[in-house]
């Protein structure tokens, strides 16, 4: 099933021609079924419910326990059959999704229309559910046969199947999450290839196969276990001297300790993954548009790419990078580095002295180098930055949960569709935006604009209103795009990366 629009190609094969995938990650060979792949994890899961997590790290974990009902091509985001095996756009408020028959979730429920119906409303509706404004043009969603749902919705929508390719899209055991409530969070039932085991908080988490797996003779692993190493340089020796067999978001600074291993193969592959400054525009000097827009005039990409990333990424303008289809060639030259017009706009907001600013970060090396690159950036034009760190898990609950800190040093790991993106970053009640307000009017408007043109001109040109809108109000420092680098053993055959660069290890295995 295709999308009702056409992804520009051109553009996605330029950036795997920037970036194509090395080493034997396309490793030929017959693949044989048992094993354990051990992976270092580069952070502890925020939750391990679909619709409850809140960090997109946790995806690496939710891949392994959660099918979609769409699923997307790795290079491409191109949406494809996954537990919805073909969907139409009847009309444009009407889609109808047509289920993969003899599914079963991991403790024997059955995945039909039925089950599926009530994961989304539960998405819609639940207080805890931190996806409802992925579904948020959904009117009503209504079982017409055992396998069949008509999804109404409130305006024309073609953004919807990549959007079941997400989080939303992550169908649990109503029987589970029904009987379990909060406990769903530590103990998921999906429909994956892959079920829960166990978790251990900054340890461990264990899957193990499902047996009655939809996808003939898949998965090949008997299971996967994670271990939590935050510091990716201490995951990176865990591979080398064999204790973990696949260690992932290195930086390009690791590349050549990975080619000096013999025992160790290197995969790399462009992302959408954007280091950034997320802003809470509710928090004093936040919400002065002088004080953001000074904000991106004061930071120097070219120079945070080349200590950062030893100038191995691309340096980020907008929250898309430059070969995407919805990129937006006018507003990437809004921020310039200009420092003298930074400490004009800070004069101009009242802060002629200068700025003290909270900001939140990580502990690990890798963000702490970061940290201090910005600090004497942004000390230049008076912008006085003060960092408290902590884990992934914890700052991402400290600036969106608990509104605790000005701005916080991240990253936007990217969506199957853009329109997405936005939403959840400058959405009204997304998660993802700490004041749970659209700063400007116009934004909700403008984002309904996106998932209205069934055509790609259409949405590049709604694409394109919709980053202007969002530039010019200045929400997001977005700082430089990081590809994929990852490093496994030689034993790990078959692992492909994605443009979205969260592994995912449907198809590996492991030579004996």
């Amino acid at each position: 099933m295709q999308s009702p629009f056409e992804l520009d190609r051109r553009a996605f094969l330029a950036m795997l021609a920037a970036a194509a995938p090395v080493g034997s990650a396309y490793a030929q060979g017959t693949p044989r079924k048992g094993g354990i792949l051990k992976v270092s994890a580069a952070s502890n899961p925020s939750s391990l419910d679909p619709t409850t997590g809140g960090a997109g790290s946790d995806h690496i974990f939710l891949y392994t326990m959660f099918d979609t009902l769409v699923a997307f091509d790795y290079a491409t985001l191109q949406p494809i059959p996954g537990l919805a095996e073909s969907w139409t756009y009847d009309d444009p408020l009407t889609l109808t999704l047509n289920i993969r028959p003899g599914v079963v979730f991991h403790d024997g429920t059955p995945c039909d229309a039925a089950a599926v119906k009530e994961n989304l409303d539960r998405n819609r509706f639940d207080e805890r559910s931190n996806v409802k404004p992925d579904l948020s043009t959904v009117a009503d969603v209504a079982v017409t046969g055992p396998l069949q749902l008509v999804l109404k919705l409130k305006q024309p929508d073609t953004a919807l199947p990549l959007i079941l390719s997400d989080r939303a899209g992550m169908m649990s055991s109503p029987t589970a999450f029904k009987a379990l409530g909060r406990g769903h969070d530590r103990a998921p039932v999906g429909a994956g290839p892959w079920k829960f085991v166990s978790w251990a908080d900054n340890e461990r988490v264990i899957v193990t196969r499902h047996d009655r797996y939809w996808r003939a003779g898949m998965p090949f692993l008997d299971g996967v276990e994670f271990q939590v190493i935050p510091e990716v340089n201490t995951g990176l020796r865990s591979v080398i001297a064999g204790q973990n067999d696949f260690v992932y978001f290195l930086s390009p600074q690791q590349k050549q300790i990975i080619d000096r291993a013999k025992n160790l193969t290197a995969v790399t592959g462009p992302t959408l993954y954007c280091v950034q400054f997320y802003i809470n525009t509710a928090r004093g000097p936040m919400g002065d548009v002088r004080v953001r827009q000074a904000l991106n005039h004061a930071v120097d990409r070219e120079e945070f790419n080349r200590a950062t990333m030893n100038g191995l990424s691309e340096p980020a303008t907008l929250t898309l990078p430059s070969a995407h289809w919805a990129f937006d060639k006018q507003m990437a030259q809004a921020y310039p580095y200009d420092p003298d017009k930074a400490r004009k706009l800070l004069a101009e907001a009242g802060f002629k002295d200068g700025l003290d600013i909270q900001a939140l970060g990580y502990t690990d090396q890798r963000h702490v180098q970061r940290q201090e690159v910005l600090i004497e950036q942004y000390r230049k034009v008076g912008i006085r930055l003060k960092f408290t760190n902590g884990t992934i898990p914890e700052m991402t609950n400290a600036f969106f949960v608990e509104k605790k800190g000005d701005i916080y040093l991240s990253a936007w790991t990217g969506r199957p569709d853009p329109s997405l993106t936005y939403q959840l970053m400058f959405g009204a009640g997304s998660f993802y935006n700490a004041s749970r307000t659209e700063a400007v009017p116009e934004i909700g408007p403008a984002l309904l604009e996106t998932r209205r043109s069934q055509d790609l001109a259409g949405r590049q040109k709604a694409f394109a209103a919709l980053q202007k809108i969002i530039t010019e109000n200045a929400l997001v420092v977005p700082l430089v795009f990081q590809f994929e680098m990852d490093a496994h053993g030689q034993k790990v055959k078959g692992y492909k990366p994605n443009l979205l660069g969260k592994p995912k290890f449907e198809n590996v295995w492991l030579e004996g």
